[in-house]
């Protein structure tokens, strides 16, 4: 059995690594695009994906290039009849292109986490039918949005399900390296340096805000090495596991993705922010077909977390929102823990990428 197994971007890649080892495990011979986790994991990739992740169409032009000789490159091994199934992983500006080609050589093709077209991107429903023979998708509601559409579809579960559950708080307050007795605000401004530039400095303004509100605040940053994050060393930089820095703190100001859903399942209130290019913005505002950007907001279809997005991202915004969230018994930290018991519910249970790689190997067969 020989599978191509794609992810554009680092989340992609973190996601794919199960299915990829549930696949070699089964004895499937497996080739990628994808990064370190799906290389650890058993694929041999065809390319790595440290040039190609960007967000939204602007800043997606300097990308191109790499996007295009890799296109040529699958395209011809898809030809050459390598692969009996192809799994593409999110990244659907760049898979759906990849889609066409499998389907045009005769291999299956298996779409893990769908575009979310039931927020915007409907025009892109004919060629995600005409390409895609399954979708297997990751929230509850997108299996009856894709069958209604004639777009045969799974709900497989959330891969946060299959991650160890967070750490205990104080453990993990001791290894982020703050106090005990003292209120955390964690900084989630993205992996992405498009996202970094944008979010980061309204980010540093709205903690150091709440600095002043709250003298003994420890501030701690989700970074990745390597990374540059301006005026950090008054903060704490933290390259750990991200888990952990949601366990330890009390409050967090987040940017929009998986890691609002990651804060709701590890219990941590939030406020959720976004910035892009203003060119992409103005596209989806026109596009957009629901009313939040939070994963958590849309799961139970509520305005939990608050949402301040482009310009009403500003310092004195951010610091408003979150300061009451420091308050750990207050009555806005405990409503959103309390919304947040219905979360994990609703990501259906643990297993996402075993029944992925199922599905894949019915495919190939």
């Amino acid at each position: 059995m020989r599978v191509l197994v794609s992810a554009g971007e680092p989340s992609g890649d973190a996601h794919a690594a199960g299915v990829v080892a549930h696949l070699a495990a089964a004895g499937a011979q497996v080739e990628g695009v994808g990064g370190p986790r799906m290389a650890a994991a058993g694929a041999r990739l065809v390319t790595g994906i440290d040039r190609l992740a960007a967000v939204g169409l602007a800043e997606s032009l300097h990308t191109l290039p790499a996007h295009l000789r890799l296109l040529r490159d699958l395209r011809r091994r898809l030809d050459e009849g390598r692969y009996d199934a192809a799994v593409l992983v999110d990244y659907p500006g760049f898979h759906l292109r990849v889609a066409a080609a499998a389907r045009r050589a005769g291999v299956p093709v298996l779409y893990y986490i769908a575009p979310q077209l039931w927020a915007w991107g409907a025009w892109r429903l004919p060629a995600l039918r005409s390409r895609v023979r399954h979708l297997a998708v990751i929230l509850p509601f997108e299996e009856p949005f894709f069958s209604a559409r004639r777009i045969p579809a799974t709900f497989v579960g959330h891969p946060l399900l299959d991650r160890p559950p967070p750490p205990e708080r104080t453990w993990a307050r001791r290894l982020v390296g703050a106090p005990r007795q003292t209120p955390l605000l964690a900084l989630f401004p993205g992996s992405r340096a498009s996202e970094i530039g944008r979010l980061w400095p309204v980010f540093r303004a709205a903690a150091r805000q709440l600095r002043h509100a709250i003298p003994e605040l420890s501030v701690a940053v989700s970074a990745i090495p390597g990374q540059r994050h301006d005026g950090v060393d008054e903060f704490i930089r933290w390259e750990g596991d991200s888990s952990v820095l949601l366990a330890a703190a009390d409050a967090g100001l987040c940017k929009s993705g998986t890691t609002t859903l990651e804060a709701a399942l590890a219990g941590m209130p939030l406020v959720v922010a976004y910035r892009m290019h203003p060119l992409t913005f103005q596209l989806a505002r026109w596009a957009v077909g629901v009313r939040h950007v939070s994963l958590v907001n849309l799961l139970v279809e509520s305005d939990v977390t608050p949402e301040l997005l482009q310009g009403a991202a500003t310092p004195d915004a951010l610091a408003r929102a979150v300061l009451p969230l420091l308050d750990r018994d207050g009555p806005q930290a405990r409503a959103q823990r309390a919304a947040f018991a219905a979360i994990r519910t609703a990501l259906g249970s643990p297993g996402a990428a075993e029944r992925v790689a199922r599905l894949a190997r019915e495919l190939a067969a």
